[in-house]
């Protein structure tokens, strides 16, 4: 028998009990539309992480006193250790060989003034000239401030769209003056609107040199230093070894002892973020592989059903000429199909889960999660119909024509 004379035969059986093929398809369309739906979600949070979350170029390194923390030892261990400092930055960039751009970073939080208008709590992000080489900053309108500017700790701003619709609502900002902490600061730029990221603005943010927030804003010496290699990508190891090097060689760290700093990068976050959507994932597929499994176990009780249904049929079938081979693929088409059907239904409703979640957090459908959403429920449908389909090719023609 052709392939499209099983598929009618098949088609016309599945369609003649429709409802009962729909009870049997709840199992593969669940664990279809779970496993759709929670990875367009964990991919699209992925995705979220890396555009939005991740400020850093891929290839640059931060070496700060406290690093990734991952728990309260790892965080009271980390408070215990010397904080990064200006002086550490300058020896690094004298003495390391691989690397392009060493930059610093420090922050406070301070109220935003001009004129009547207020905004409160602005993170005042303090930064070394040549920072905007190494992180995503995008400006509208304006420019970044150069060396020059930060060496003699000018007072000039960069500002996010928050604080510039709060204290600029209706003008142009680039060339107004902004109050910080009771000094005056000229705004030289405006940063593209970034939005909120996990419920926090990253708009209400004022870029200043680093010089003008450790002379005029904070005692404090503490810094992040970041560094990125000459090579790029490829060079991101061996900078960060040379870097290690010199840092425990200025802290006189021991052989044994382990660094007395943290270091991050993008990879780095990127693989913490990960390790823990795993264990989401994790839990989603196995509640998703029990749902294909329960659904496997009624389409295969459904098809021995059938088989005992349709004796008779198969019995004049095979009297008639059909093959051994001929009924059991029939059977495991009819199988196939119930499954592959409930996996396009599971997927139609993963997609529009998936969907609604975009609304909360960011989702997304790609069509390589469709095809493994079909082709899973097709690989439970083909599994499930094996011994069904065998049990029919079996049977005797002779006793299949005497069953009643």
């Amino acid at each position: 028998m052709s392939f499209g004379e099983l598929f009618q035969i098949a088609f016309t059986a599945l369609r003649r009990n429709k409802l009962r093929s729909f009870l049997t398809l709840l199992g593969v369309i669940i664990g279809v539309m779970t496993v759709v739906a929670v990875v367009s979600v964990i991919s699209g949070l992925n995705g979220y992480v890396q555009d939005k979350v991740l400020n850093l170029n891929p290839d640059v390194l931060v070496f700060t006193k406290y690093g990734i923390i991952r728990g309260r030892q790892e965080f009271l261990l980390a408070k215990k250790r010397k904080p990064m400092t200006m002086r550490d930055a300058a020896i690094i960039a004298r003495e390391c060989k691989s690397c392009a751009a060493v930059g610093t970073h420090a922050q406070e939080q301070e109220n935003v003034r001009a004129g009547s208008r207020k905004l409160s709590g602005v993170s005042i992000e303090g930064y070394s000239a040549n920072m905007d080489s190494m992180l995503k900053i995008d400006l509208e309108s304006g420019r970044f401030f150069t060396p020059v500017e930060d060496a003699h700790s000018q007072a000039v701003a960069v500002i996010g769209y928050d604080v510039k619709d709060q204290v600029f609502p209706t003008v142009n900002p680039i060339g107004r003056t902004i109050y910080v902490h009771g000094f005056p600061l000229r705004v030289i730029g405006l940063q593209t609107k970034q939005g909120n990221v996990f419920g926090q603005s990253k708009d209400n943010v004022v870029f200043v040199p680093i010089s003008f927030v450790q002379k005029i804003l904070t005692s404090k010496s503490d810094i992040q230093i970041f560094v990125r290699p000459t090579m790029g990508m490829a060079g991101v190891d061996r900078t960060q070894d040379e870097v290690r090097t010199i840092l425990r060689a200025i802290r006189k760290t021991s052989f044994a002892t382990d660094d007395p700093f943290g270091i991050v990068g993008s990879e780095a976050i990127q693989s913490l973020w990960k390790s823990i959507t795993a264990g989401a994932f994790a839990l989603m597929v196995l509640i998703s592989g029990i749902s294909l499994i329960v659904g496997a176990i009624v389409i295969a009780n459904i098809m021995f059903v059938s088989v005992v249904e349709r004796t008779k049929e198969i019995g004049l079938r095979m009297a008639l000429g059909a093959r051994r081979r001929d009924i059991k693929r029939q059977f495991l088409l009819e199988s196939a199909l119930l499954a592959t059907g409930g996996g396009v239904v599971g997927v139609l409703l993963g997609a529009l889960v998936a969907l609604a979640v975009s609304q909360i957090f960011p989702a997304r459908v790609k069509l390589v999660f469709i095809v493994i959403g079909i082709g899973t429920a097709t690989l439970t449908g083909i599994l499930a119909g094996l011994a069904p389909s065998s049990s029919a090719s079996r049977l005797p023609p002779i006793e299949a024509l005497r069953f009643e």
